[in-house]
């Protein structure tokens, strides 16, 4: 039963999940400030890392370029038009556009474009923390999957 316990889905979901946002919680020790680094679309993308790594949009490929693509996305919009409510579902609208054609899709990314575009603080306080916080998240993807639970899963 124990066993059983340690290669259940949903408990093997659970542990790596905990020590990925753990990791990234810890960024945010040092630097004391857990807003910085706790980006709530990071959850999202370790549900997919850990409870969906078959799916396409769990590859680590989709969450870089995806979450990048996005972030790309509202601040473009947000330099051109500023925020108002327009410009934040354009932003969105254009993350899922970008995402679609280049074949980078990542769901969980979509949000990006609103936290860059109702944040109040500057953007590299913004995209910094995102763009390290999916390079961790890409790396412990292809840890978790490929290299500890030897899945089929890509290096990028």
């Amino acid at each position: 039963m124990f066993k059983k316990l340690f290669i259940y889905p949903p408990f093997i979901a659970f542990v790596g999940a905990t020590i990925c946002i753990s990791l990234i919680a810890y960024l945010s020790l040092i630097s004391n400030e857990y807003i910085l680094w706790m980006i709530p679309t990071f959850g999202a993308s370790v549900v997919l890392i850990t409870a969906l790594p078959d799916s396409p949009l769990a590859r680590p490929r989709n969450i870089f370029f995806g979450h990048l693509i996005s972030a790309g996305s509202g601040v473009f919009v947000l330099i051109i038009l500023g925020t108002n409510f327009f410009a934040i579902g354009l932003a969105v609208g254009l993350a899922i556009l970008l995402m679609m054609m280049s074949g980078f899709l990542h769901p969980p990314a979509g949000g990006n474009p609103i936290l860059i575009m109702i944040s109040t603080a500057s953007l590299e306080y913004n995209v910094l923390p995102l763009a390290i916080g999916v390079i961790i998240i890409s790396i412990y993807s292809v840890i978790f999957n490929k290299i500890i639970l030897k899945r089929n899963y890509p290096w990028f």
